[in-house]
């Protein structure tokens, strides 16, 4: 017998169940055969038995003990105020009007104790279909439709007390409203939320918190997505800058070298002005990010970037930390000559190109991407921003607990991976859990602060 298996009980299992009941099969071998407990078919047979009640119609004279031997007579002559004296037939388990439980005095109820002890159902005897005692029967579609409707009933509502929801909503729709994502909430309060994630975006659905499924970012729904088009043809492969440093060549280099680490890199743009973007580099191994902010997004801003970037780290931990380089094929990118080396030609890193229109390649910074949006939602301009701005925005996001990490957080895992000067030096600061937030509010209020400056 498999102890282990703790699957529920299927419509197959109760039609074998119900079959070997009219084989009076004992429990300990029908539970042998379907892999169960004998205790599991007990408790089955005793939930779902029908009980089948007494036949309204029958005579009550059939449910005395002596009905087969009674010959009595006249019952009714004997008491003088009876309604119906001297009008009754001559035998009295014959009489339709008479009513032995009441006033016969012979008349003992019979009683089956069949249904006290195993296998408690009626299914094997042979009277059960003729019986006027009650009794009870199996029926293994009936115990299906039981167990359906039992297991739909135990998941609706909410299964907590008014004092225990409303405790969960103070802790869970502050997180919520400050732009938290339900993983860094559970990875930081797993030990006070009493429910599992699922349960949580149920209880959102039906509006018990404070907080409501439009606060939740990946909650909104997405558009419906076009029918997917033939393949562009691809002229970027005759293009110069692509020269070795292909997808291709760059999963050749990794294999020839698996422990240099990869840096992925992108930008992200404002509104439609030409003005201020967002140059991001993130630390494959541990999604840690650094955010730039680029006057334009040009290669002149790019590689003043780099620079800038190279010149804080130092050439050495430039070197270490940054030994390749992945990005994709936008026109801001297309001077790797001047990215790989320094101002004085020193070699510092190695540049690879993603295929082009497959962003999967470098899915882990397109991801990271989205918690930016959250701050700074797409089409908005960054005129206003500063480099401090961004490296608060930045702390944020790269302290919120991520399921691909396990629970920890960026900061966690570049603590273990990257020198620890790396997140001071790119202005960055760990953020208290409960403190994080992703919202525009983080640093829309820095804008109105400088604009009255300014004023």
């Amino acid at each position: 017998m498999n102890k282990h298996n703790q699957k529920h009980l299927t419509i197959s299992d109760r039609l074998y169940i119900e079959q070997e009941l009219l084989q009076k099969t004992s429990f300990k071998a029908i539970a042998k055969v379907l892999h169960k407990d004998p205790t599991t078919i007990s408790k089955e047979v005793k939930r779902a038995r029908i009980l089948i009640s007494r036949d309204r119609f029958a005579r009550k004279c059939r449910l005395c003990y002596f009905y087969d031997s009674c010959s009595d007579r006249n019952l009714c002559r004997k008491i003088k105020e009876h309604p119906i004296f001297n009008t009754c037939g001559p035998l009295c388990k014959k009489c339709y009007r008479w009513n032995p439980q009441d006033e016969c005095p012979n008349f003992l109820e019979f009683t089956c104790h069949k249904c006290t002890k195993a296998p408690y159902v009626c299914n094997s005897c042979p009277k059960h279909r003729t019986c006027f005692l009650e009794h009870y029967i199996y029926d293994a579609k009936k115990a299906q439709r039981l167990y359906e409707q039992t297991l739909s009933k135990s998941r609706e509502g909410i299964n907590m007390t008014p004092e225990e929801l409303q405790e969960l909503n103070d802790l869970i729709s502050p997180l919520i409203l400050k732009g938290q994502p339900l993983s860094h909430i559970f990875a930081v309060h797993a030990d006070e939320i009493p429910v599992c994630r699922r349960t949580l975006y149920n209880y959102l659905d039906q509006r018990v918190f404070q907080a409501r499924n439009i606060d939740l970012p990946r909650r909104v729904r997405y558009k419906k997505r076009k029918k997917t088009s033939e393949p562009r043809k691809n002229k970027n492969l005759q293009q110069v800058y692509r020269n070795k440093r292909t997808y291709v060549d760059f999963e050749r280099f990794m294999d020839a070298h698996p422990d240099l680490d990869v840096v992925e890199m992108d930008t992200v743009k404002g509104g439609r002005d030409k003005g201020k973007c967002l140059l991001t580099l993130l630390f494959r191994s541990c999604s840690f990010m650094i955010v730039i902010l680029m006057s334009d997004c040009t290669q002149r801003s790019v590689i003043k970037a780099i620079n800038d970037l190279t010149e804080v780290l130092g050439i050495r931990t430039f070197k270490k930390y940054f030994p390749v380089i992945l990005t994709d094929n936008g026109s801001e990118f297309k001077n790797p000559w001047d990215i790989e080396k320094t101002e004085s030609g020193t070699h510092r890193t190695y540049v690879f190109y993603c295929d082009p229109y497959v962003s999967n390649q470098k899915g882990r910074l397109e991801k990271n991407h989205e918690y930016i949006r959250y701050v700074i939602p797409k089409g908005r301009s960054m005129y206003r921003y500063t480099q401090e701005d961004i490296n608060l925005m930045t702390s944020h996001i790269n302290s919120t607990a991520r399921d691909s990490l396990n629970g920890a957080t960026p900061f966690d895992l570049a603590a273990l991976l990257l020198d620890k000067k790396i997140p001071a030096l790119a202005g960055q600061f760990k953020v208290s859990p409960d403190e994080v937030m992703l919202k525009p509010e983080l640093i829309e209020h820095r804008d109105h602060s400088k604009e009255a400056a300014h004023e």
